[in-house]
């Protein structure tokens, strides 16, 4: 079964240092894309998980953080192009990379 998404990507993108990490674990992107997508904003602790949801309401930047299978973080940044909900990008990186 596939989860709905609940908002659109934009433009995606990965940086080094995440294409890196995913590849030393194993995993693709896909996995934490699909989970970005359907809401689950990985360890944001309820405060980012509620700042999320409001952001899906008002069309402001999203972030997920999840862990590889190696326990390496990767943050999910999609970005706002508008107040209407569209969505500029969607960027998979470390957290040392922002």
């Amino acid at each position: 079964m596939r989860l709905a998404a609940r908002f659109p990507l934009g433009r995606l993108a990965a940086t080094p240092g995440a294409l890196e990490a995913l590849e030393a674990s194993g995993q693709t992107p896909d996995f934490f894309i699909a989970k970005h997508l359907a809401g689950d904003w990985g360890e944001v602790g309820a405060e980012g998980g509620q700042a999320n949801d409001e952001a899906l309401l008002h069309g402001d930047r999203l972030l997920s953080a999840y862990r590889t299978l190696k326990g390496v973080t990767l943050w999910m940044i999609t970005e706002a192009a508008d107040d209407d909900g569209i969505r500029a990008a969607t960027t998979i990186l470390l957290p040392q990379e922002d």
